[in-house]
C-alpha cells in the first residue's frame, strides 16, 4: 500500500484522485457525478508500479469520501467492481 498522499483534483462534476509516484509518473482514479453518485470512470497505474496496492489506495480514497459526504459509488470501472466485490463492508458505499 502507498504511504504518499493522494490528491483529489476536479470540481463537483468531475475530478479525479491522482498519486504522484515518482519520476513523473502517476496512478489515477477519474469519476464523473450525476446525482448523488459518482461514476468511477477509470482507474490506471503504470505497468512499472503495479502490484503495490497504489489503485486500492484510490479507491479506498474514495470510498472514504463517499462516507463523508454522502454519495455512493457506480462501479463503472472494472478495477474499481473487483475492489468492491473483494471489499463487502463498504458494500453500501456502492450503487
Amino acid at each position: 500500500m502507498s504511504d504518499r498522499e493522494i490528491r483529489r483534483e476536479g470540481g463537483p462534476d468531475r475530478g479525479r484522485y491522482a498519486l504522484d509516484l515518482g519520476g513523473g509518473a502517476e496512478a489515477e482514479l477519474t469519476w464523473v457525478a450525476r446525482g448523488d453518485t459518482r461514476i468511477a470512470t477509470y482507474t490506471g497505474v503504470p505497468r512499472a508500479f503495479e502490484g503495490r496496492g497504489h489503485a486500492a489506495a484510490l479507491v479506498a480514497a474514495m470510498v472514504e469520501d463517499a462516507k463523508s459526504e454522502g454519495f455512493r459509488i457506480v462501479p463503472a470501472c472494472s478495477y474499481v467492481a473487483l475492489w468492491a466485490r473483494r471489499h463487502p463492508e463498504a458494500a453500501t458505499h456502492f450503487v
